[in-house]
């Protein structure tokens, strides 16, 4: 990517033709009958042409902008999003979450949805497991759902899903398999409980044109291990959090900025033979965690 160097502060006049323009365009959606939209379509004029100004902007710089984003959408098919991918390594994606869920008592911190969920996984029973088959080491999870008075809260749904050890989704696989997700209903204590496979590293997607942008700016694709929940209750606000293993190497430099302190969880590594939680025959070492969630009311 070419760079080019610094470029003079534009005289007055230069600067009251710019300044003329961003009014010209923030104007023209004055007449939007919905407030909200015409809010967001001012600000973002507004921001955008503060920014072209700021740097002073090329032309050749701002084709190239396009002709990634285009790129990005060449690239985006029903299995692979990678304009959620930009908005992720850009911080974009962290920072919604950060205004959209707002701190309540201790609640469990919120943190982005990332590209792989899917809709109507399968439902898994107390104690049962959400590899299906995918390569990984045996993970026992367990922990409860609470409000922030401290109420288990039965019935809970509880999506999870997560990479295997290759560091692949079950989306990125032509087989269309299923498998490393599922869901499954706190009980009537807030208990949940369910086998998965050990979190481990792997890069985000980046044989696109976001893995071209990381590269070229010296940034890693690599995320931190972590395991996905989204927890919904009726009456509380809908949890989307990742848990992180401690120890592992990339905490402070996640790709897409997901990690907090909080959601940083000790994964317990049990040699072979340790007895399992539920009976369970492991063949090799497994690990264990505990994640109790806490769920913020839905109107805070």
């Amino acid at each position: 990517m070419t760079t080019h160097a610094a470029r003079t502060t534009p005289d007055a006049e230069q600067q009251i033709r710019e300044a003329e323009l961003v009014e010209r365009v923030t104007k023209s959606f004055a007449e939007c009958s919905d407030p909200r939209l015409r809010l967001l379509m001012s600000s973002l004029v507004r921001h955008l042409h503060s920014y072209i100004r700021e740097v002073r902007l090329t032309e050749e710089e701002w084709n190239r902008a396009i002709d990634f984003l285009t790129r990005c959408g060449h690239i985006t098919d029903d299995r692979r999003q990678e304009f959620i991918l930009l908005s992720d390594v850009l911080g974009a994606s962290m920072q919604t979450v950060t205004v959209n869920n707002a701190a309540y008592g201790d609640a469990t911190e919120a943190t982005i949805f990332g590209p792989f969920f899917v809709e109507d996984s399968p439902a898994v029973p107390l104690g049962g497991d959400i590899s299906v088959g995918a390569p990984g080491e045996p993970c026992w999870v367990e922990g409860t759902v609470t409000d922030t008075s401290g109420t288990p809260l039965a019935g809970a749904r509880i999506e999870v899903w997560e990479a295997d050890e290759t560091g692949h989704y079950d989306v990125q696989y032509d087989d269309r398999r299923t498998a490393a997700r599922g869901h499954l209903i706190s009980d009537s204590e807030g208990r949940f409980r369910f086998w998965a496979v050990t979190p481990t590293p792997y890069p985000i997607p980046h044989d696109g044109p976001v893995g071209e942008l990381l590269e070229t700016v010296g940034r890693s694709p690599m995320r931190a291990s972590h395991l996905h929940f989204k927890v919904d209750h009726e009456g509380c606000r809908t949890l989307v959090t990742h848990i992180f293993v401690r120890g592992d190497e990339l905490l402070d430099s996640d790709a897409v900025f997901g990690v907090t302190e909080s959601l940083v969880k000790d994964f317990d590594r049990q040699p072979a033979g340790v007895p399992t939680p539920d009976g369970r025959t492991v063949q090799g070492p497994w690990s264990r965690v505990r994640f109790d969630i806490v769920l913020a009311p839905a109107r805070v």
